[in-house]
């Protein structure tokens, strides 16, 4: 851990910057899995899946970049290559015979759904620790994770 005049004890610290690490692991193996999906979509709904899972990456980027700033800011080291997060994540590997679009939305939908899942434990965990402000993150990352998962879910839903 680095010094940091944060308003946190040493101890709140050490034990809250490993939560933030792990969901920065599995933000970015779930950032890998998504432009996976953006790459290699296939089916009528091409286009519209395409752009959808593109934007969806860029989104899930921006979460990891505040989780990975939060974690910097209280005196962590982000773990980010490559190689960390693949030892690291506890996201199932995607399901790489999904092709089709509505398969390839329903893998998508599944990892938001676990990566929101573990979010929303740290929204706790981070509580019970005395940290507000990362439960707050985790909070905010939670709610932009259901949003998402709204919108990746609705191609596979039918009407009233």
């Amino acid at each position: 851990m680095y010094d940091t005049r944060a308003n946190l004890s040493i101890t709140v610290r050490e034990k809250v910057v490993p939560l933030i690490q792990a969901r920065v692991a599995d933000g970015i193996d779930l950032l890998t899995q998504v432009k996976y999906a953006h790459w290699n979509v296939k089916g009528p709904h091409f286009l519209t899946l395409h752009q959808l899972f593109d934007r969806l990456a860029e989104i899930v980027a921006e979460l990891v970049d505040l989780l990975a700033e939060r974690l910097v800011a209280l005196g962590g080291r982000v773990c980010g290559t490559a190689r960390m997060v693949a030892s690291q994540s506890t996201l199932a590997e995607f399901q790489l015979d999904a092709i089709d679009g509505l398969e390839m939305v329903a893998a998508v939908a599944n990892q938001l759904a676990a990566f929101g899942k573990t979010v929303r434990v740290n929204i706790v965990d981070a509580t019970k620790l005395g940290d507000s402000n990362t439960a707050d993150l985790f909070t905010e990352v939670s709610r932009e994770i259901d949003k998402q998962l709204w919108l990746v879910e609705a191609h596979l839903q039918a009407g009233c």
